[in-house]
């Protein structure tokens, strides 16, 4: 039988808090800019808006691949 030492993961667990706080906040930032259509007025949409948008998606689409082990990232 193996005898496991306790281990305070203290730092750890206020760290992993901290940081999960740190994405609630930018979540609920971009949230909010998505509510406002990314400040994108229609009559003034470009194809400039439409490459910042993609861009986004495209950032935002690494990050879910990555958490939900799909694209790239799926075994």
């Amino acid at each position: 039988m193996t005898t496991r030492c306790a281990t305070d993961n203290t730092k750890a667990l206020d760290a992993f808090m901290t940081t999960k706080f740190q994405i609630d906040a930018m979540l609920a930032r971009l949230t909010a800019l998505s509510d406002d259509h990314f400040e994108a007025h229609p009559d003034e949409i470009n194809w400039g808006d439409v490459g910042s948008l993609n861009h986004y998606a495209s950032l935002l689409r690494q990050i879910t691949d990555s958490a939900f082990k799909e694209g790239e990232h799926a075994a």
